[in-house]
């Protein structure tokens, strides 16, 4: 799995045992608690949200937001701008 965090293209863990070796203790504990008890269908999002937790990926999202929130323009466009059928 990779995504982009700071404008860096980042590989994130993809087993099990990869993302709960780069949490840290505390987020081990819940992703234990967490992880054994899901559906299976929530599974990969949950997967992704844990590999992401252990990444500086939240950190640039709440600045994004704040700078949402303070009415800054953050280049962002509609979902589907540009390409044709777009409402």
């Amino acid at each position: 799995m990779k995504t982009v965090i700071g404008g860096e293209l980042v590989e994130l863990p993809a087993t099990i045992a990869g993302i709960r070796s780069a949490l840290d203790e505390d987020q081990v504990r819940d992703f234990d608690e967490e992880i054994p008890h899901l559906p299976t269908a929530e599974l990969p999002a949950a997967l992704v949200r844990w590999a992401l937790a252990a990444t500086d990926a939240d950190r640039e999202d709440e600045e994004l937001f704040e700078r949402l929130a303070r009415g800054e323009d953050v280049g962002a466009v509609p979902a589907g701008a540009g390409r044709p059928g777009a409402v």
